[in-house]
């Protein structure tokens, strides 16, 4: 996976020189040689969450104190909140979940010439939700007990999606949306993709 980001990176940024770590260790090493006077400017680092020997996170809190210019995504296969906003909190600049398509994350990472923060859309989506909840929390709710992302996959069969295009839009495989579906099913008592609409429209969600 390391070797395969660094194609990524590499083919979206044709003049960037690439270097990977594969460890908290290494990379801290790498970030001391890289704050060295003579040393080339670290532009982008890729980083995981989940090292041998620690957290990313710790990573991205020494990345932004030592080289504020540099940004730092977060490649990873954790989508929750815990995770997000503790990344986000320590200095990351971009989360990019690594099972979204190769041109969706080359994409992503171009955008940061023009400014924009590299998300996948499934990161996006919860970021809005996160910061959407208070204003609902007044609202009157039922208790079948749908998660977020369980209300974004019913928000979006509600408009008449189907698994695969939700799941591209949620920056999600086809295989992790059709189990979400199965459960809102589950959890809405409800067998049939019309039932399943008329729940969307009833919740305000469409």
């Amino acid at each position: 996976m390391r070797t395969w980001l660094g194609e990524v990176l590499a083919e979206t940024f044709s003049d960037l020189v690439v270097a990977s770590a594969g460890s908290l260790r290494t990379a801290r090493a790498a970030l001391s040689a890289a704050s060295a006077p003579e040393a080339p400017p670290l532009a982008i680092a890729l980083v995981d969450l989940g090292l041998p020997d620690g957290s990313g996170i710790e990573f991205i809190g020494e990345l932004a104190a030592k080289l504020p210019e540099a940004v730092p995504v977060v490649t990873t296969v954790y989508d929750d909140d815990a995770h997000l906003f503790e990344a986000l909190a320590a200095g990351a600049r971009g989360y990019l979940l690594k099972d979204g398509e190769p041109e969706g994350i080359k994409h992503a990472l171009r955008g940061i010439e023009r400014g924009e923060p590299p998300l996948s859309p499934a990161i996006a989506h919860r970021i809005l939700a996160h910061f959407r909840a208070p204003a609902m929390a007044g609202r009157k709710t039922d208790e079948s007990g749908l998660t977020a992302r369980e209300t974004e996959v019913l928000t979006l069969l509600g408009r008449g999606l189907t698994v695969p295009e939700a799941a591209r839009r949620l920056g999600l495989t086809d295989h992790t949306v059709a189990g979400y579906v199965k459960i809102i099913y589950q959890k809405l008592n409800i067998s049939r993709r019309a039932e399943a609409t008329l729940e969307a429209h009833r919740r305000g969600l469409v």
